[in-house]
């Protein structure tokens, strides 16, 4: 009996995506289906690259194919990715698909590493990704990057000269970093920053991107209102310690993204420095900032948990050395898996959010 692309669609009909709840053939993510002889195949267009989920969804097509259909069909499954916008999409920044501030409440609690390393986890499944540096006042994106002070090139679009941002580990990158002393303090009063930091955004050319990571500086002020009111932000992260004062921080920052002059969903919390691991001891975790602080106020708030980053040595070297540990994630280490990990969450957690809008 000869197998119709119909046949195949109404067995693919019963796979729903875990995260949306919907089946896949209702989300238009099964494409080009073709069909020789004993042969099934398609192309599963996950919602981003950085899918968690992708084996399993593959794994669920072949079954049902077997199940509705026919079992001895050899059924292949490719696998690609097509990241969903967020559905207000500000006409500043048409190619820019969605915007992930990353935050805290106090600073010293590893916010721009969490960030670098999110950026290249993001890349390393193929995503466009954007790295914007809006920490004026202490600007670590070039020193994290391995690339000092330079000069900013131009290019020419629709007749409007923009500002091109340098390119590394396959993560465009722009800071004020790339244009001060290095050896010299930033002192400019909030509205100096605010300016310089629209001028940076709206005429950098950052091209197609699906995620756009924007490095926040500590604390509420000035630079978080003028992103919120320029940017089309998706979600914002929040990265602590398990400290009980830097846990304070943390409820005071959600509260400024929902704040109603922000209105920025909060897509969930990072904690950094959750538990030491010593080189020589890898299965073994001291609990030196307080245990699962993140987790029990993740519970409480019903926000989600993204990630829990070790306090090792290899992630504070790779920020010193301009090469972030996210980097190695051909043979994971448990730091860089984490990283890898903290990119998937972060990627569902938008997916799922945009697709409720």
């Amino acid at each position: 009996m000869q197998i119709t692309k119909t046949q195949i669609e109404m067995a693919l009909s019963h796979v729903d995506d875990p995260d949306l709840g919907q089946s896949l053939v209702q989300l238009g993510m099964v494409e080009n289906i073709a069909i020789e002889g004993n042969r099934v195949q398609f192309d599963l267009v996950l919602t981003t690259p950085a899918c968690p989920m992708r084996a399993k969804m593959s794994n669920d097509c072949v079954a049902a194919i077997h199940q509705y259909v026919d079992p001895n069909l050899e059924v292949v499954v490719n696998t690609t990715a097509r990241v969903q916008p967020k559905p207000d999409k500000n006409a500043l920044f048409p190619t820019i698909k969605n915007v992930i501030v990353v935050a805290s409440g106090k600073g010293g609690v590893g916010k721009s590493t969490v960030a670098v390393n999110l950026a290249v986890a993001l890349a390393n499944n193929g995503a466009k990704v954007g790295l914007m540096d809006a920490d004026f006042y202490g600007p670590s994106i070039p020193i994290m990057f391995g690339i000092g002070r330079q000069d900013i090139l131009g290019e020419e679009h629709d007749g409007k000269m923009y500002m091109k941002p340098f390119e590394k580990y396959n993560v465009k990158l722009m800071s004020v970093g790339f244009m001060v002393d290095p050896d010299k303090a930033v002192v400019w009063r909030g509205p100096m920053v605010s300016s310089a930091l629209k001028q940076l955004l709206t005429e950098t050319w950052w091209g197609e991107i699906d995620y756009l990571v924007v490095d926040l500086p500590p604390g509420t002020g000035d630079v978080q209102l003028t992103i919120a009111q320029t940017l089309p932000v998706t979600g914002a992260i929040i990265v602590s310690t398990p400290q009980q004062v830097a846990l304070a921080d943390v409820v005071r920052g959600v509260e400024m993204f929902r704040n109603p002059d922000i209105d920025i969903p909060v897509l969930g919390f990072v904690e950094n420095m959750a538990y030491f691991t010593p080189a020589e001891l890898p299965n073994n975790k001291y609990y030196i900032f307080g245990k699962q602080g993140c987790r029990q106020l993740s519970e409480e708030m019903q926000i989600p948990l993204l990630g829990e980053i070790p306090l090792v040595q290899s992630i504070a070297d790779g920020g010193d050395n301009g090469r972030p540990i996210a980097l190695f994630n051909e043979n994971p280490s448990p730091e860089s898996g984490a990283f890898a990990a903290l990119a998937e969450n972060v990627a569902q957690q938008i997916s799922i959010l945009n697709h409720k809008k």
